[in-house]
């Protein structure tokens, strides 16, 4: 009896163990834009992680850059390896500042703003946008920005089901004047490898100024054929972008 339950857990150990990853030499901060949370990340993070990845998820008020990028270096010191950063949208600004952490290899941006020093989001906001592209359909109330409720579900995530997106305009974090007035100070993209994904789809940062930041930053670009929700719209190959920065491997 002894041998043959000796021999049921050693098939049980020979089946499950294939299925689980080896825990990766680096780990992964996700670092979520303006108007949401890091919920959103849910799908890219159980991809993540199932690839044997530390994963942490920062969930900054959005309210101040300042205290913003101090949440996201509090993440980085808690990874237990050296950091690939990632920041969507708003999230970019976060990245560019908190990249300069000697801990973070590389960099890596969805759809976001990869400001020089000296710039905000509202002076790059500033362009002129191309005809056929788009501006967020923000609107003002006191010292906060918000997308217009009735304009979320097609300029935030037009690619992604309605139900979802009507619970997004309705459950927005309000993005406060002081992250959006805020200049950087420092640029980690100057020195940090860098990769940039760029929404062709995008109707709350135009793809044009997507591309004009991606070239001057000197990142790896890729363009993906969706709205701003990447992540929600494409867990799994931004995912896969998020782990071509991941050179580890090659250490």
């Amino acid at each position: 009896m002894k041998t043959l339950i000796s021999a049921l857990a050693a098939m049980s150990i020979a089946t499950v163990s294939p299925a689980i990853a080896a825990e990766r030499t680096v780990s992964i901060v996700l670092v979520h834009g303006a108007f949401v949370d890091g919920s959103g990340w849910k799908d890219t993070y159980n991809i993540l992680s199932d690839a044997g990845y530390e994963v942490l998820v920062v969930q900054q008020p959005t309210i101040t850059l300042r205290d913003d990028v101090a949440e996201t270096e509090r993440v980085i010191a808690k990874a237990r390896h050296p950091v690939i950063l990632v920041g969507h949208s708003y999230g970019g600004m976060i990245i560019t500042e908190a990249g300069d952490n000697p801990k973070v290899r590389s960099l890596v941006y969805l759809a976001a703003f990869a400001p020089d020093a000296g710039e905000s989001v509202s002076t790059l906001a500033e362009a002129p946008v191309p005809a056929g592209e788009h501006k967020a359909p923000l609107v003002t109330e006191g010292n906060y920005l918000l997308v217009d409720r009735e304009k979320f579900p097609t300029s935030f995530a037009a690619d992604v089901d309605a139900a979802t997106t009507r619970f997004m305009g309705a459950a927005q974090l309000p993005w406060g004047l002081q992250a959006v007035q805020t200049k950087v100070d420092r640029v980690a993209w100057k020195t940090k490898p860098t990769h940039y994904m760029v929404t062709s789809e995008d109707h709350m940062i135009p793809p044009t100024a997507q591309r004009t930041m991606a070239k001057r930053s000197g990142a790896k670009v890729t363009e993906m054929k969706s709205s701003h929700a990447v992540m929600l719209s494409h867990p799994r190959e931004v995912a896969a972008f998020i782990r071509s920065a991941d050179t580890s491997a090659a250490d």
